[in-house]
């Protein structure tokens, strides 16, 4: 019987590379490896998987557009029954004050950070709701503290869109509960990925560490341990949360 497939946007690198090496370990789900520019990295994950005994293939596509979305699960449907989604890819910009941020930097947030992880988890809903002849399923989506913080003088549109994935969580969670589908979401908070750096401040992580409740900064295996957890049998009576990984950093505000 083959194994049932899971599909990780971004998952060439940071936590989306980690979630689907323990995913492929732990779940022994088959991964679809996306990537959008990067092959080389998206390869070499799926190489590490492969070597470890499990299931992975590669496929690239920008979620930023509906096209490439569709290429997506037309690969992942090659490869068997979809049972999860991990809404990993997204995009920051550099450092700028909400009165400095063009139209254009705007549009490339939305498309990708929400536009992208809806149109991804509707087309997850077609193939694992009841409703459409599915088995059920899991759909993670990664947001994060952002959200809570606002981001002032930095990346407020980045917070905004993120704070967007925390409704979208809450509310397909409710649409699709009695159809077999849980939804849930992963808040990280400072983690040690090239996410910083791609956004124009490869310092981040290194400034703000010390600051933490935890003096440290999280790792992207400790944020794929909890995105697993959410994938996995062990969490099935949840559904509609956001579990906090992020050392003690925005849990309240």
């Amino acid at each position: 019987m083959p194994s049932p497939v899971l599909i990780v946007t971004g998952g060439s690198r940071g936590i989306g590379a980690a979630t689907a090496k323990l995913a492929a370990r732990e779940l022994g789900w088959a991964v679809v490896v996306n990537y959008a520019g990067n092959q080389t990295a998206a390869n070499e994950v799926v190489a590490e998987i492969e070597a470890a005994g499990g299931t992975a293939s590669v496929v690239q596509g920008d979620v930023g557009k509906p096209e490439d979305i569709a290429r997506i699960f037309a690969h992942a449907d090659e490869m068997g029954a979809l049972a999860g989604l991990v809404n990993n890819a997204g995009v920051i910009d550099k450092p700028s004050r909400v009165d400095a941020m063009t139209a254009e930097r705007l549009k490339r947030m939305w498309d990708i950070n929400i536009s992208g992880s809806i149109l991804c988890a509707a087309e997850a809903v077609k193939r694992m709701s009841t409703a459409h002849g599915g088995k059920g399923g899991a759909i993670v989506n990664l947001t994060s503290a952002a959200a809570k913080l606002g981001a002032p003088g930095t990346n407020v549109d980045y917070a905004v869109s993120k704070g967007a994935i925390d409704t979208f969580t809450l509310g397909l969670a409710l649409e699709v509960a009695e159809e077999g589908i849980r939804v849930n979401g992963v808040r990280p908070g400072i983690i040690e990925t090239d996410i910083h750096a791609s956004g124009g401040d490869p310092d981040r992580v290194q400034r703000i560490a010390a600051t933490l409740p935890v003096k440290r900064a999280g790792t992207a295996d400790e944020v794929a341990e909890a995105i697993v957890w959410l994938l996995s049998d062990k969490s099935s009576y949840t559904t509609g949360s956001v579990v906090t990984v992020s050392g003690g950093r925005a849990i309240v505000v």
